[in-house]
């Protein structure tokens, strides 16, 4: 409320905890969306978005059910090191990525965003579909290997549609972790027009001073597309926080 009441006050003003003035002015989100120019940069996130997402859902779901149900050389040592992956500070791997990107030579491109958010995401995606896994019934997957079903048509036919809580949860964490991306953006693209939504937010902020009204009438515009998301699938979200909770 506090930012969408300081984002119709008049531009160049000041607001001040939460006002709303008798005369909103509506065309701020107008002037914030051409002043950040964030039609090029709404595209760059979904084209990211479509790329990445998916991605992460797919490698994560064959991985997980890999982890909680195939016999895996040094399995134990391999999902170790998606644990350590958890407990690595992301700021400390920009540079190395940076150096990395640079030197495989897609720096400036499209890939230099999509392959380090593919992988930053994967460690937790692992564990989280790995327990989701590890929770549903052996007897199906017994009865599937009676029936003469191999790994694969059980993984797809029998739990993989049973994982779609947890799955699409992933997904959305993916999408908002991918869609509020902004300091990998800023400092593996140069131009500014191939960088993220989130990347906007810098327009706003100026060397001597910074327009508050519009400041705060970008972030919400940014902000839009995660709220819409989750309010379309919460329920989710919500099913996949439940699910241990209801175990046995």
């Amino acid at each position: 409320m506090s930012m969408f009441s300081a984002a119709i006050q008049p531009q160049g003003s000041t607001p001040e905890g939460i006002q709303f003035t008798a005369h909103p002015q509506w065309h701020n989100f107008v002037d914030a969306w051409k002043m950040a120019n964030i039609t090029p940069l709404l595209l760059n996130s979904m084209l990211l978005v479509v790329v990445v997402v998916p991605s992460v859902m797919i490698l994560c779901s064959l991985g997980g059910y890999a982890f909680a149900h195939l016999s895996v050389p040094c399995k134990g040592l391999i999902y170790f090191l998606f644990l350590i992956g958890l407990t690595i500070p992301f700021e400390t791997l920009v540079t190395p990525l940076y150096y990395e990107i640079s030197d495989m030579g897609i720096l400036n491109t499209r890939l230099a965003l999509m392959l380090p958010l593919i992988g930053l995401n994967i460690p937790f995606g692992i564990v989280w579909m790995r327990s989701c896994f590890e929770q549903m019934p052996r007897d199906l997957i017994e009865a599937a290997s009676i029936d003469g079903a191999g790994h694969f048509r059980t993984f797809v036919s029998v739990q993989l549609p049973l994982a779609l809580p947890a799955l699409s949860s992933l997904g959305i964490l993916t999408f908002l972790a991918t869609w509020n991306q902004f300091l990998l953006a800023v400092v593996l693209e140069d131009d500014p027009n191939k960088r993220t939504m989130a990347g906007a937010l810098q327009s706003f902020v100026g060397q001597y001073q910074t327009d508050v009204v519009l400041l705060n009438a970008g972030a919400l515009l940014i902000m839009a597309p995660t709220m819409i998301l989750f309010i379309i699938l919460q329920r989710y979200f919500i099913r996949a926080m439940l699910a241990g909770s209801v175990k046995g």
